[in-house]
């Protein structure tokens, strides 16, 4: 132990020897204020306790009594007192007035109390904080363990700063378990603004970012399908990579309800298994359950299996417990195990995949195949002359109760030669696609018929550039020709091929159609031209403006049995236009129009201003002509001093009636956060509606209670994103 006296006068040597202290003749003054632990230069020896005050008495038999600024340091510990008892035969201080005690994990102050390097501390009443945390409190007892272990007797605890004391945790007893990061309460009673919420026997809550297994905070709502709505999660810490939540809950119109939740995470794998379960529900008469299963495993740089798996117990199911509607207008449930190989110059994907049909109102001849099993590769190899040669080819089968099954065998082998120069680039290409099928229930289409067509394509560009201060605008035209001759496919079944929207995507390739069944005959020229104006400094494209049409030599005779035949020798105008010149306004348009018939096929206007990430207002404008008209207005906007407020409206001009509405306000401190939603969405195909009501409830640094709407608001609310505040870890029960 090292002792440092701050008196004039100094006790000899000799006496300091005779104690069994190390003399130490050097006079120090206590810097003011005193530095955190952490400030302080390193001790040579962490073990040793060195102390200081202004006046010392030691009597031969090692006992000491220390006053005026009494200071005990040992490694990165500090007791500070205006007195001090040393007791040899114990090594144990006994400390009053303007006593503090601090470490890495911990300060408290209080008036008395007694601390030893072997047993630790017990402190009367006293305040206490924990800076990481950052939390803090008061008891009327505080004892400390050498370990870190604390103990707090008749105990008030928060996360609000200092001056506030939003919410308070009230309870007979506190363990805090500084290692751990674990805290456990005994007859606690949380209290918010006043008022008691929350009395349990128990409750278990984190001091920093550890897990725990236990009970989480409930979470409850109501709704008009299901009524009140109450859940209960309880959380298993399992091991390091993976944990569960099981939360049993109750629906006062359905019954009982179990929900479990998987997570796993290896050196190759990740993963989540997910299931709900309302067993009789009493609305429905029968078992309701939904099951979903996601893993992505990597065996190596280039070889990664994925697997998706879900399933519904009935038809019905996500229109009565679906979210919004997204959720309630589910279509299909896919199952899928994909195995993909990557390198250099091959993409290789062997698949199995199947859908569960959750719209029975869909024909059984309308219904997706089954892809049992299908394997599709890909190989590019590009020479530095630009010559490149390209191989696609796929293998098929398809599997369906209903209508001609069979398998499906592509090749197409394409050479082409890249030409790029600077503002400039020329690409001619020429390929060959062979199909045969093997086919069961083909009737008079034969069990294996074929197909077979060249495909030539040439495609060219030029890019025009000015540059005017800081800003570069660009012109940028672009011509692609493309010939396949016609073949009669009509004897040719129909397994997963559709006509996609034209856009300016699909206006520059070289095939019309998704999926191998139908190869769209084409003498035809597709031009289109886009302009760009770009800041120099940031990078920032502030106007992009695309437009474009392809022009037919001889019209296409090939199309499916729902395509219109093409008449007139162009198609339609297709256009995009985003601009995000003025300020922090940005309009994106897109725009498909009929110019024989001089009407719009398909329109999308979106406007948004969004000064901030978690202010934002947009106003959208949605239109496919014999489909839907919509509009769409949403914003997320303070209001006033930690209020927010937030709404959208989805309104279907065809329908003349709302699809989706919600509204909310959000209040957030620094202390506490508080969410209320208000929203009635349709939830079937019938135009039946669901109105509900969410609260969410944060105690920063103790708890989340209810429904998580931030997610919900983000996906909602196009650009929105929740201003950055400190992480509330939720506590468990």
């Amino acid at each position: 132990m090292r002792l440092v006296r701050r008196a004039a006068r100094l006790l000899p040597a000799a006496a300091l020897l005779a104690a069994g202290w190390p003399a130490v003749a050097r006079a120090q003054r206590c810097p003011a204020p005193a530095p955190l632990v952490s400030d302080l230069p390193p001790l040579k020896d962490p073990t040793r306790v060195e102390v200081l005050s202004d006046g010392a008495t030691v009597t031969p038999g090692g006992d000491a009594v220390l006053s005026g600024k009494v200071s005990v340091r040992q490694g990165n510990r500090l007791l500070t007192a205006h007195d001090a008892r040393y007791d040899a035969a114990t090594g144990s201080f006994a400390v009053e007035g303007s006593v503090e005690y601090r470490d890495p994990l911990l300060r408290l102050a209080g008036e008395s109390g007694n601390w030893s390097s072997a047993d630790g501390g017990r402190f009367g009443a006293a305040q206490f904080e924990l800076p990481a945390r950052p939390a803090r409190g008061r008891a009327g007892s505080i004892r400390l363990a050498p370990d870190g272990k604390l103990d707090l007797e008749h105990v008030e605890y928060t996360a609000c700063p200092v001056g506030r004391h939003d919410w308070l945790l009230r309870a007979d007893h506190i363990r805090i378990d500084q290692q751990a990061q674990q805290g456990v309460g005994r007859n606690v009673e949380v209290e918010f603004k006043g008022v008691p919420i929350l009395y349990l026997p128990v409750i278990s809550f984190p001091v920093g970012d550890a897990r725990k297994t236990g009970f989480l905070f409930p979470s409850f709502g109501t709704s008009s399908r299901n009524g009140f709505e109450l859940g209960a999660p309880y959380y298993l810490d399992l091991a390091p990579n993976y944990d569960a939540t099981l939360t049993p809950g109750y629906l006062s119109r359905r019954g009982a309800t179990l929900g479990s939740e998987f997570r796993f995470l290896t050196g190759d794998s990740r993963g989540v298994f997910q299931s709900d379960w309302v067993p009789s529900d009493s609305a429905a008469h029968r078992d309701r359950s939904y099951l979903r299963f996601t893993d992505r495993t990597e065996f190596s740089g280039h070889l990664r299996f994925d697997t998706t798996l879900a399933q519904a117990s009935d038809s019905n199911y996500f229109e009565d417990f679906g979210r919004d509607p997204a959720g309630t207008s589910v279509t299909y449930l896919q199952r899928l195990a994909q195995l993909t190989y990557l390198d250099r110059n091959w993409r290789i994907i062997g698949l199995v995949e199947d859908f569960q049909t959750i719209d029975t109102s869909i024909a059984p001849v309308d219904r997706p195949y089954a892809r049992a099993p299908q394997l599709a590769l890909n190989g590019r190899w590009l020479a530095a002359s630009g010559l490149g040669f390209n191989l696609r080819g796929e293998a098929v089968n398809f599997a369906r109760s209903t209508g001609v099954t069979g398998s499906r065998f592509d090749l197409e082998p394409t050479l082409s030669w890249a030409l790029r120069r600077p503002g400039v680039f020329l690409v001619p290409a020429l390929g060959f696609d062979v199909t045969r099928y093997a086919l069961q229930d083909a009737g008079t289409a034969g069990s294996s018929p074929s197909r077979a067509a060249p495909i030539a394509t040439l495609d060219a560009g030029l890019t025009f550039e000015r540059v005017s201060g800081q800003r570069l605008q660009t012109i940028e035209p672009r011509v692609l020709y493309t010939y396949i001759p016609y073949r009669n496919q009509d004897n040719l079944p129909i397994f997963d091929t559709g006509l996609p929207d034209l856009n300016v995507v699909q206006l520059f390739r070289s095939q019309r159609y998704v999926g191998g069944d139908r190869l769209g005959d084409a003498k035809q020229v597709a031009v289109g031209a886009t302009t760009r104006l770009v800041d120099l400094e940031s990078g920032r494209e502030w106007i992009s403006a695309t437009l474009g049409q392809t022009y037919y030599f001889t019209p296409p005779r090939v199309r499916l049995a729902t395509e219109a035949a093409v008449a007139t020798g162009s198609s339609d105008i297709v256009g995009q236009l985003a601009v995000a010149a003025y300020r922090n306004w940005n309009v994106q348009l897109g725009q498909q129009w009929d110019p024989h018939a001089q009407r719009s096929e398909l329109s999308e206007v979106r406007l948004q201003y969004q000064p901030a990430p978690e202010r934002v207002a947009n106003l959208g404008y949605r239109f496919r002509r014999g489909l839907l008209e919509q509009v769409d207005g949403s914003f997320a906007w303070p209001v006033a001093d930690a209020w927010n407020l937030y709404a959208r409206h989805v309104y279907s001009l065809k329908d003349k009636a709302a699809i989706e509405t919600f509204g909310g306000f959000e209040y957030r401190s620094c202390c506490w956060h508080m969410r209320v939603v208000g929203r009635r969405y349709v939830i079937s195909s019938t135009g039946q509606r669901d109105t509900s009501v969410s609260l969410q409830l944060e105690l920063n640094g103790l708890s989340g209670v209810g429904e998580q709407a931030g997610a919900f608001l983000e996906r909602s609310i196009r650009g929105y994103s929740p201003a950055a505040v400190a992480p509330a870890p939720v506590s468990t029960l």
